[in-house]
């Protein structure tokens, strides 16, 4: 990975990645592709109408279902899926902590059922590596402990020690493999600001055979506490990590969050909530959400958003997408995945621009005054 620090605007970066695949970007936003697939979209969706230069995938669905053996067979992710762009693959601790009572957490990995058949598998730092292998994906992200919150100092405190550990045994089985993937390690501490800054410290130490980590992510956020809460904890945590890595914050969010957490330091986004709230009606406009469901637009014959140029705004109208919502046709899914998509690409697109420019503070300004 080649990465360069292009430009900083008070916290807010705009930086250049370079990967085997693909040239990113930053600020960034990463489509998910749980299953190496945006859902409702395709490789030409993707590079050709919307030109993204990374997506996210998962590697705990992707293990259970084709098998991650079964795709190396294929030539990996990028030929598997078709999308030639760079890959950025989740460890699958996220998945892991979602099934509640079906998993066991332990020094030496984290034991799960599987939402598909109920089978057994356990995962350990150094299996999720050889699973990502075997994607073979630009950026693998490092198992970690992650935790419900809120919660006792002592789990956290634990969450944050199995965290680090797991971290370098994984730095130690990539280094001794010789690959050339790239790996990000994961800040825990939940929103307790001590234990961010130690496990922030604790990972940015790390290092085997003169090899530390590619990027810095910060995880255990967005999973229920105040939006206030989140950006407090991103502001005090960035000045902990290598103003010459990339920045990551895991599952963020929506278009204030990335705004509020690009001005506090990060470089890259994913979240599902685009293609999610899409298929459920909700798309994302500069002056706010619309509810393409709604009888008032059943005869609105202007695009969603006539401001944006995104393929299905420059196609179909609000009338027509009203009635592919209410008749549960297929084709809505995906333009309406492309519109909320490609609001969120030019939202970073534009902040990129700001910064640049050094003017993200009044962009910011402006971003707020259009949603009123």
């Amino acid at each position: 990975m080649e990465f360069k620090l292009e430009a900083v605007d008070g916290k807010a970066r705009a930086c250049e990645i370079k990967t085997a695949h693909s040239v990113i970007k930053t600020p960034v936003f990463m489509p998910v592709g749980t299953a190496a697939v945006v859902k409702s979209l395709d490789k030409v969706d993707m590079m050709d109408i919307l030109n993204t230069q990374i997506i996210l995938s998962n590697t705990y669905h992707l293990y259970l279902r084709p098998g991650d053996e079964v795709i190396a067979k294929l030539g990996g992710l990028h030929k598997f899926s078709g999308y030639e762009r760079s890959f950025l693959t989740d460890s699958g601790g996220f998945q892991a902590f979602s099934l509640g009572d079906n998993v066991k957490v332990t020094d030496d990995g984290i034991e799960f059922k599987s939402h598909i058949d109920g089978s057994k598998h356990f995962f350990t730092p150094e299996k999720v590596i050889d699973i990502e292998y075997n994607l073979n994906s630009d950026i693998m992200m490092v198992l970690d402990d992650l935790i419900a919150l809120p919660n006792t100092r002592e789990r956290i405190k634990k969450s944050i020690e199995r965290t680090t550990n797991w971290a370098y045994r994984s730095l130690v089985h990539h280094v001794n493999k010789g690959r050339k993937n790239n790996i990000f390690a994961i800040v825990q501490g939940g929103t307790d600001k001590e234990f961010r800054r130690i496990s922030a410290e604790s990972l940015v130490e790390l290092e085997y055979k003169g090899y530390s980590f590619d990027g810095f992510a910060i995880g255990g956020l967005s999973v229920g506490e105040e939006n206030k809460v989140m950006y407090d904890i991103v502001e005090f945590t960035t000045p902990f990590l290598p103003e010459n890595k990339p920045r990551y914050l895991m599952g963020v969010g929506t278009p204030e969050d990335i705004i509020e957490c690009i001005d506090r330091g990060i470089d890259m986004f994913d979240c599902v909530m685009p293609t999610r709230n899409a298929r459920n009606g909700y798309l994302f406009t500069n002056f706010g959400v619309l509810r393409i469901k709604n009888s008032k637009y059943k005869l609105d014959e202007k695009p969603i958003d006539e401001s944006c140029d995104c393929y299905t705004c420059r196609n179909f109208s609000r009338a027509y997408l009203n009635h592919l919502f209410r008749a549960k046709e297929l084709t809505y899914f995906r333009l309406a995945s492309i519109h909320n998509l490609h609001y969120y690409l030019t939202l970073v697109k534009k902040a990129r621009e700001a910064i640049l420019n050094k003017r993200f503070k009044e962009f910011k300004k402006e971003f707020y005054a259009m949603r009123q």
